[in-house]
């Protein structure tokens, strides 16, 4: 406490000493399984960086764009791939009971859907340095 040359008392704060507080404290931990060879390239890519292991991971964390494997629409599209797929094989078979030309047009409609869904599906694979 401290007196005032008008009688008034003020409380005076004494500096404890150390460190300064932080503004935003870390005190959350997320523990990651990760093996030898991937922590050696997270390492590796925080020394170029020039950042410790754990602040580049929190930056790449912000900022990566985690893309799904398969989307919804991408699972009905493979169901689609899959019932063209057995449409195949009946043709297959229909071909060895008939003769090959009399099946042929169908084969090369079919193949040209499944090729077709195939180029859909293939149309959202990305670099795996992107995601």
């Amino acid at each position: 406490m401290l007196i005032t040359g008008n009688g008034q008392q003020e409380t005076v704060k004494k500096h404890k000493g150390g460190r300064p507080e932080k503004v935003i404290k870390k005190d959350n931990t997320l523990v990651v399984r990760m093996t030898q060879t991937e922590r050696m390239l997270i390492v590796g890519k925080a020394r170029e960086a020039g950042m410790k292991p754990a602040e580049w991971f929190r930056k790449v964390a912000k900022t990566a764009k985690v893309i799904a494997r398969f989307r919804p629409e991408d699972a009905a599209v493979l169901r689609m791939l899959t019932g063209m797929a057995n449409n195949l094989n009946q043709l297959t078979k229909l071909a060895h009971q008939e003769g090959l030309l009399s099946v042929q047009g169908k084969c090369r409609e079919l193949i040209n859907e499944i090729d077709e869904t195939l180029k859909f599906l293939n149309s959202h694979d990305r670099k795996s340095n992107e995601r």
